[in-house]
């Protein structure tokens, strides 16, 4: 298949699987009683990044059953992003289910027991700086979401690229910081990590072999 009409085509259907991505969103906040937004980078970003993302995907990896597999991942990571800036918060309904296809993907790997192990570590981890920054700061440093999303990040991607997206969404995360402090002329405000370090996963994840 010509790589230029794939990479289109898978582009095409991303934008397609980030509209289902935006109206399950929306689903889901009603189910959690939250009311979803209508701003544009609320309804559009979803289709947009998704479309976005599969075709740089396409181009990279070709059509194969990586392409296939990552393209999944791409969705969840997609809907942690746009559902954490909006309404910060990672939905149970969407983590955990997406938990368990990382591990069944993961075993798979070689050696077998990597993501489980990363995993279990990432999300101990991150469970401590959550209980740390909570007792230090008597403030909610980390959510509880930002955990279960390591513990994810780390059954998908393995010991080693899990380190390094953390690394990216963490410096990510710290340059939106800077910003907003210069641009508020404030320290005050909280920032949603989760949006941070699931772009972190997806640089890995096109990184990845």
């Amino acid at each position: 298949m010509n790589l230029i009409l794939l990479t289109v085509g898978w582009a095409v259907a991303g934008a397609a699987a980030g509209w289902f991505v935006r109206w399950g969103s929306v689903r889901l906040a009603s189910l959690e009683d939250l009311e979803p937004g209508h701003r544009r980078w609320q309804v559009f970003g979803p289709p947009v990044l998704a479309a976005i993302l599969f075709g740089v995907f396409a181009f990279h990896f070709g059509m194969t059953p990586t392409l296939l597999i990552r393209s999944v991942f791409i969705l969840v990571l997609v809907q942690v992003i746009f559902f954490d800036f909006e309404h910060r918060l990672i939905l149970d309904r969407v983590i955990f289910p997406a938990m368990v296809l990382a591990l069944v993907v993961s075993l798979f790997g070689q050696p077998w027991w990597a993501g489980l192990a990363a995993g279990i570590g990432a999300g101990l981890l991150f469970l401590l700086l959550a209980l740390a920054g909570s007792a230090i700061f008597k403030a909610e440093a980390l959510g509880f979401g930002d955990v279960k999303l390591a513990l994810f990040m780390g059954l998908l991607l393995g010991p080693l690229p899990t380190i390094q997206a953390v690394f990216y969404g963490v410096f990510m995360a710290g340059v939106i910081s800077v910003g907003m402090i210069v641009w508020r002329r404030s320290m005050k405000g909280t920032l949603a990590y989760g949006p941070y370090l699931a772009a972190g996963a997806a640089i890995v994840l096109y990184l990845l072999p």
